[in-house]
């Protein structure tokens, strides 16, 4: 259970005063300064010490990816790149960092834009976030007036902030197709190696993080890392932003302990689920691309990165998607299939066709026209997909379905008894007989 003196968000829901004063008097740009005194190699041991993961789904250590950059420059400019192309189904943490906090993530892509020698960083907005990128800009502007960016600035590193304002393409959230949609090309992945951290954005040194782990840094140096790593279980540390949506009689995003059980997030913060806790059908713990966990294996299960492993699915953005038993699930994984065709960028086969193909046969067993032996070859072609594709996108497009028929499969059987009982034999094949 984590207590409010320790919660790094202190204005997520924007009940205070967002502007640079009011962040201020909350904690924000404090001691700024003080922290780049201490260095580059102080700064990035420290944040490898918090044990602080990418809170964007992959959970990267962040300061190990940091620690990639190069340590001297060899000519080429440094660029800090943040991810706020929030566009995974249930995930809306990122939105309320920029819409209601702006100043975590400032000062912390100045404090992160140091530690990797970039004097410039680009935040890349989802195209849908029209008010989120208004407010973060006119906070970047406040900094500017307040000499706390630009050349010449209080904190004596020189460093400039731009937002970038996406179209709304789910792939732009993939770190490598983000850089080439800031280019001002087609938002498409790029195959690794070589790896952003020698040849992103420009052929540059570049580091990409997502919002919420850049927003949490100055936090953790003011406090040190001892405080942060204090929180949670060994390899899953820290405060997260949590998202409960669906079935439960408040959603809401949440600041809390990694670890915390999911009954406990969803009574404590979530009042309780729709129907009471004997109405849950399933969980997608994670956002869209995580495969679905059954009620019973879910209620007391630890919200972090091994917990949810272990009921094999994944953490992802700690989105929580919580459905109850009027759910439709089948129909409700053909809808996310959907979602994963539609974004697909086309560029690999087995994603590109791969999505689509999925889509199609989710759609028949929605009804139960189709065969049962077509759930054990539409599990063959998920396998297929999954790790064959340049990005994740391929594998997000298929845990959803893998997810469905591991826990659901009598669901689709069910309903494939149902169809042919009620489909009456046509004429021509009874004339035939």
């Amino acid at each position: 259970m984590l207590a409010d003196k320790d919660r790094i968000f202190t204005n997520i829901y924007g009940h205070k005063d967002k502007s640079l004063k009011g962040a201020m008097s909350r904690g924000n740009w404090d001691g700024t300064k003080q922290i780049l005194e201490k260095g580059r190699d102080w700064i990035i041991n420290e944040m490898k010490a918090s044990g602080l993961r990418g809170r964007g789904g992959a959970g990267f250590p962040t300061g190990l990816k940091w620690s990639f950059m190069p340590k001297e420059s060899d000519g080429r400019p440094h660029y800090l790149v943040v991810n706020a192309d929030e566009s995974e189904p249930g995930t809306c943490k990122d939105r309320d960092i920029m819409r209601h906090d702006p100043h975590t993530l400032i000062e912390g892509c100045l404090i992160a834009g140091f530690a990797m020698g970039a004097n410039t960083c680009y935040i890349y907005v989802r195209g849908e976030y029209i008010r989120e990128r208004e407010a973060l800009q006119a906070a970047i502007d406040e900094c500017y007036d307040a000499g706390l960016l630009g050349k010449n600035n209080k904190n004596g590193w020189d460093y400039d902030i731009f937002v970038h304002h996406g179209a709304g393409a789910y792939i732009c959230g993939e770190e490598t197709a983000l850089l080439e949609s800031l280019e001002g090309k087609k938002g498409q992945p790029r195959l690794k190696p070589p790896f952003p951290a020698n040849m992103g954005l420009y052929g540059c040194p570049t580091t990409v993080n997502n919002v919420e782990s850049i927003a949490v840094a100055p936090t953790i140096l003011r406090r040190g890392a001892a405080w942060f790593s204090g929180i949670g279980r060994p390899n899953n540390v820290g405060t997260k932003l949590f998202m409960l949506s669906g079935h439960v009689n408040k959603p809401c995003t949440v600041e809390e302990a990694m670890g915390i059980t999911f009954r406990e997030l969803v009574d404590k913060h979530g009042g309780g689920i729709r129907g009471g806790w004997d109405n849950l059908l399933a969980v997608i713990p994670g956002g869209a691309s995580c495969p679905v966990v059954p009620a019973a294996d879910i209620i007391d299960c630890p919200m972090d990165f091994d917990g949810l492993r272990a009921v094999k699915s994944s953490f992802g953005t700690a989105a929580a998607i919580v459905m109850d038993k009027s759910t439709d699930i089948v129909r409700a994984i053909a809808r996310i299939s959907y979602f994963f065709k539609h974004e697909s960028c086309g560029q690999c086969t087995p994603c590109r066709e791969g999505t689509g193909w999925m889509w199609r046969v989710m759609e028949r067993m929605v009804t139960g026209n189709a065969q049962k032996r077509e759930i054990e070859m539409l599990l063959d072609v998920t396998k297929q997909i999954e790790g064959h594709t340049i990005c994740a996108l391929g594998d997000a497009a298929a845990w959803p379905v893998q997810g469905l028929i591991r826990s659901f499969r009598p669901e689709i059987e069910r309903r494939i008894d149902e169809f042919s009982r009620n489909a009456s034999p046509s004429p021509v094949l009874e004339a035939a007989e």
